[in-house]
């Protein structure tokens, strides 16, 4: 060994027996580099590699520990090239000694070899296909839509002529398809399949040969539903089953083999040749409770990327090998993560929203480095990402959502949307209404973050606001009116806050728990249920106002939760198998509450338990859905509200005597968008 090992560094007898590494190409794995570099790294800059009595060069070991803390003491290792380059530098000849009086020449010559190993690296770097700079950078942006109302989930086929996409230019959502550089739209579903969007997958696509675009379908037939992806000729046609009973699908670069997950708990995953007698294995399945989605081969089929988590906003991308085994966590996001996709064999894009909740935005993940960076710019916020097989061109939807709040009465006739009336708001936009018997609260969101507002006839008043803080999900008022609950999530942290109903005296009740969703006021004013993550799944929690530590209510999934009014039981939404959820129960004391078979679709967790055990949910598509009454005596249901099918309804609340709801209407213009790159991929 060249350089001394490190002084705090464990006797070798010490050592566990997985910390050791017993040969070049384990210490160049584990390095994540190849045999050169890592020769290189230890006779030119000290690291630690051992050799046996013998001394022979192939014959070392190394400990984890030893490698691990010399790379932390090893400031330039990020901009270490990755091999050594293909062209050879010649070295300067010794220099004469220099006085002490002509520092310049030292400097210049510095300077000059400086330049050289810069220039080396950004060759480098190049050569493998991928540059320090922003890989978008430079990008030429061209609008491919301008459509009234909705486009969403573009792609691109892998020769990059086509683009398919969601839109509800004529009416109902449908499968679009145009050619780039043509500038004309062809409908090809014309409202044949009704349930098309998904955003927590990847729904349109190409077959690999480019001549059909694929899409996510979800069908219902006497009350049963199905998932599958579907496929239209480009040229127009009629659709038909393409993967029956899968959910999303990837096929390799060179279109050999596929990879697919099925809608089932946990979205099993499975690979298969492209033979279509070759049986397919699976490889695997979610957690209890987590989502696997967004599948995409890396370009030389050793790996499959994914994002694996509960589903939207606490994400992250894994990856696993074809043959199976434990997955890889390679981004620690923990937010709203989805589209991977590679731009070339070191550069992988993909979306990713902020901690505070804001974006999501294009970011670009550095496979071999590990390495993840934001390289959009501006308040664009992105909801879809494909590129093409040579990276040359993406496709992206750009969104621009508002939120409005709507008032509705409510009584036995089907209350249509031409009854409500909007809210007006002083702040513009509004979310997470939340009603008493005489005020509305709501939270407006700003770039810098989150603010809790009230509305009292036609007063408004900011309750609660605090620097580069975001609410999660909604407020929750007492039943008595003099007091609301809130969590928010700032520098990293989750809170949760109790204040009077004016706004006065917010206190922190708990700062121990991972919250999640909205919480809930136990009708007796004295304690807050909410969910909190453990182990990867959210359960439930009893927080008391007196600084007791918090409670454990529930050991299953279980978020957003609401209380009867005679506080017997809690009622909470259970974990998403496909795109729906079981809605389930719990007496005071934890024990299983029984209610008849609750099953709804993803996007509408927000429950309204009113006197008489009845119970007010969305109920309906992804996408559109209404309200409906449930008597969970009985199991009887009414259908409420008759909304009109572009008036998307994402919350709600139900005033204390059930006469009235507040909804919150999100219209999201959208556009899809062409980036062609400055530089091509590899």
């Amino acid at each position: 060994m060249t350089g001394p090992p490190s002084s705090d560094a464990a006797p070798v007898l010490d050592r566990p027996p997985d910390d050791r590494l017993d040969s070049w190409k384990e210490i160049a794995a584990y390095l994540r580099r190849d045999v050169t570099t890592v020769q290189r790294w230890e006779k030119r800059e000290g690291m630690p590699v051992h050799r046996h009595v013998h001394d022979r060069m192939g014959s070392v070991y190394a400990f984890k520990s030893d490698l691990d803390a010399w790379a932390k003491r090893r400031t330039l290792l990020v901009a270490e090239p990755e091999a050594e380059p293909a062209v050879s530098v010649a070295s300067p000849p010794a220099p004469a000694a220099v006085p002490s009086r002509k520092p310049m020449a030292i400097w210049l010559a510095a300077a000059g070899i400086a330049a050289v190993a810069a220039a080396v690296i950004l060759w480098q770097f190049r050569q493998n296909g991928h540059s320090p700079e922003n890989p978008i950078e430079g990008a030429r942006f061209s609008p491919l839509t301008d459509f009234d109302g909705i486009e969403q989930a573009a792609a691109i086929s892998r020769d990059g002529r086509f683009v398919a996409f969601l839109s509800d230019r004529d009416g109902p959502m449908d499968v679009w398809v145009a050619q780039v550089g043509v500038g004309q739209f062809y409908n090809l579903t014309h409202g044949a399949v009704p349930d098309l969007s998904n955003p927590s997958v990847r729904t349109p696509g190409f077959s690999p040969d480019g001549s059909l675009v694929t899409f996510w379908a979800r069908r219902t037939q006497d009350s049963n539903q199905s998932i599958s992806v579907w496929a239209v000729p480009v040229l127009g046609g009629e659709p038909r089953p393409y993967l029956e009973g899968t959910a999303e699908f990837d096929w390799s670069r060179d279109g050999a083999r596929l990879v697919y997950h099925t809608p089932g708990p946990g979205d099993p995953m499975y690979v298969r040749d492209s033979s279509q007698s070759s049986e397919a294995r699976r490889i695997f399945s979610a957690p209890a409770g987590l989502h696997g989605h967004f599948l995409a081969w890396s370009p030389d089929k050793t790996f499959i990327y994914f994002v694996q988590g509960s589903v939207p906003d606490h994400m992250d991308i894994w990856r696993i090998r074809p043959e199976g085994g434990t997955p890889e966590r390679m981004t620690t996001h923990d937010a709203m993560v989805s589209h991977p996709v590679f731009l070339s064999e070191q550069t992988l894009l993909y979306l990713a929203s902020d901690p505070d909740g804001s974006g999501p935005w294009i970011y670009s993940f550095d496979v071999r480095r590990r390495v993840s960076r934001r390289v959009s710019v501006g308040l664009d916020r992105y909801t879809s990402l494909a590129t093409d097989a040579g990276g040359r061109r993406l496709v992206a939807t750009l969104a621009n959502p508002k939120g409005t709040l709507w008032r509705l009465p409510i009584d036995e006739a089907r209350a249509e949307t031409s009854a409500g009336s909007r809210v007006t708001l002083t702040t513009g936009s509004g979310s997470s209404p939340r009603l008493s018997a005489e005020s509305l609260l709501y939270v407006s969101s700003t770039g810098s973050g989150d603010s809790i507002w009230k509305l009292h006839g036609d007063k408004a008043s900011e309750l609660w606001r605090a620097p580069d803080a975001r609410v999660i999900g909604a407020p929750a008022l007492a039943r008595d009116g003099h007091r609301i609950a809130f969590s928010i999530r700032q520098n990293g942290e989750t809170v949760l806050y109790v204040a009077n109903a004016d706004g006065t005296n917010a206190q922190a009740v708990t700062r121990s728990l991972a919250l999640q969703g909205t919480p809930a006021w136990k009708p007796d004013g004295q304690a807050i249920t909410v969910a909190a993550v453990v182990d990867g799944t959210p359960r439930l929690f009893t927080v008391t106002l007196d600084g007791r530590a918090p409670l454990p209510l529930t050991q299953e999934y279980s978020v957003d939760p609401a209380w009867s009014p005679d506080g017997r039981f809690v009622a909470f939404s259970g974990p998403d198998i496909g795109t729906t959820f079981d809605v389930k129960a719990v007496h005071a004391d934890g024990r299983p509450y029984p209610l008849p078979r609750i099953t709804l679709t993803r996007g509408a967790r927000h429950l309204a338990l009113l006197p008489g055990e009845r119970l007010v949910v969305l109920r309906g598509e992804l996408r559109h859905k209404n309200l409906w009454r449930i008597d969970l005596a009985s199991g009887a249901e009414q259908q409420l509200t008759d909304f009109a099918p572009d008036f998307d309804v994402h919350d709600f609340d139900v005033s204390p005597d059930g006469r009235e709801v507040v909804l919150e209407q999100v219209r999201e213009h959208a556009d899809v968008v062409l980036l062609e790159l400055a530089r091509p991929a590899d």
